[in-house]
């Protein structure tokens, strides 16, 4: 399995990091299956950077191989959604963005695709009206709304399988809503969907 994350798809969020280009496409980049944090597990602040930040995000399983899969059929492919955490080690990417080059080192590193539990799309509300938000130490930190996605799920999964194959298990990362900001240890993340708790960890 992969995982597929968006960039820069909250305008809101675009602004926090001062950048406004509305771009045509997603940004896409990728990370691989060891990123993958789950049940439940602490997420350890590793040592290579000095500023790890949260990024909440609704997350997508494909359910069905699809290539070059039309927008209007795209639902067809997912059946679960949750949230997701993107950790970002923040001021490696300030270093890799002004040299050029790639964001792998700060957002693909292990245990950086936080996920929490999936639930059925068809028990929760069309995905394009979701409302999402994280909880840090019992204190809201960032709320998303899906409708505020320059790019739709939908639209998001049209034009990434116009490049990969989509395969069954794969995750789709669909991007973070201003509000993002530094983790340090002790902290206790609690992810939410439609104000259904999915996804809990301790920062250590």
């Amino acid at each position: 399995m992969k995982i597929l994350a968006v960039g820069m798809n909250y305008a809101s969020h675009n602004k926090e990091l001062n950048h406004t280009l509305l771009l045509q496409n997603p940004v896409i980049f990728s990370k691989p299956d060891s990123a993958i944090l789950k049940n439940r597990r602490p997420f350890f602040i590793p040592s290579f950077a000095k500023r790890f930040d949260h990024e909440i995000e609704i997350v997508v399983k494909i359910s069905h191989v699809g290539k070059n899969i039309s927008e209007r059929f795209a639902y067809r492919y997912y059946d679960e959604v949750t949230v997701g955490i993107d950790f970002t080690a923040r001021d490696l990417q300030d270093e890799l963005t002004a040299k050029g080059l790639p964001w792998e080192l700060c957002k693909s590193f292990d245990n950086s695709a936080a996920i929490g539990e999936f639930v059925d799309k068809n028990t929760i509300p069309a995905v394009n009206d979701l409302h999402f938000h994280l909880d840090i130490d019992g204190k809201t930190k960032q709320t998303g709304y899906s409708g505020d996605m320059i790019h739709s799920i939908d639209q998001i999964i049209a034009f990434a399988s116009q490049y990969f194959t989509l395969k069954t298990g794969d995750l789709i990362f669909t991007g973070t809503p201003a509000g993002i900001g530094p983790v340090s240890e002790g902290q206790h993340l609690e992810g939410y969907l439609e104000g259904n708790k999915l996804l809990d960890i301790k920062v250590k």
